[in-house]
């Protein structure tokens, strides 16, 4: 039997949770374990829960602890230093290009506006899940004007600390593939695929596959 993707969320509008909630029922390869009203308390809430979301749904806009601001974008550079595995997916009301930009660099593997449609939330935590970033349209948008002026003139791939096969595998998971479709086209094992991941990871400094894709962009290696 497949296992199930766990998902939490942190939402502090009780019935957009709700809905959410009942929307995420519908597809049974998906299980919410995990709901917080704030994002403060989200870290040690994790500590003493059971089941560990593979995947949580973050709103940017969520209440002060106290009368410190405690927004989605705190409770994201938290996550990513105390659950790196967990994939982040910012799911916001904010649709300006800096927030989903400066998100993604922050280490979110994905941005939606709450405005999409359901099926762009399922096919978004699918794709964080198995392929470890989520970027539509609008994000690719932001993305391309956040990186704008930064692109090197010069010879990237010559100059790239990055070797012919990591290029290759950088450009492949900048299309969204997943570990076993690189594997697939490159004619390696799955375990290499994640060995050329990793030192990827180490090379660039990214945060995670999204910051990968920034890297790739800034530096002309994908053209997205």
């Amino acid at each position: 039997m497949e296992q199930k993707i766990k998902v939490g969320m942190v939402e502090d509008q009780f019935l957009f949770r709700q809905g959410m909630r009942a929307i995420l029922a519908a597809w049974p390869e998906i299980e919410v374990v995990f709901e917080s009203s704030e994002g403060y308390t989200v870290i040690e809430k994790l500590k003493i829960t059971k089941d560990l979301p593979h995947v949580i749904l973050v709103d940017l806009s969520l209440p002060p602890e106290g009368e410190k601001p405690f927004t989605g974008k705190k409770l994201t550079i938290a996550l990513r230093e105390s659950y790196p595995d967990i994939k982040i997916v910012i799911l916001s009301g904010h649709s300006d290009d800096s927030s989903i930009s400066e998100l993604i660099e922050l280490g979110a593997h994905g941005y939606l506006i709450k405005e999409c449609d359901p099926q762009e939330v399922y096919d978004a935590i699918q794709s964080v899940h198995f392929k470890g970033v989520y970027i539509n349209a609008q994000a690719l948008k932001a993305m391309r004007k956040r990186t704008r002026g930064q692109v090197k003139s010069k010879n990237p791939l010559k100059e790239s600390l990055l070797s012919d096969r990591e290029i290759e595998v950088l450009q492949l998971i900048c299309e969204q593939n997943t570990t076993e479709e690189i594997a697939e086209k490159l004619f390696i094992s799955p375990k290499t695929v994640n060995t050329h991941r990793n030192n990827l990871l180490m090379k660039t400094e990214a945060k995670n596959v999204a910051g990968l894709v920034v890297y790739a962009m800034k530096n002309g290696i994908a053209n997205l």
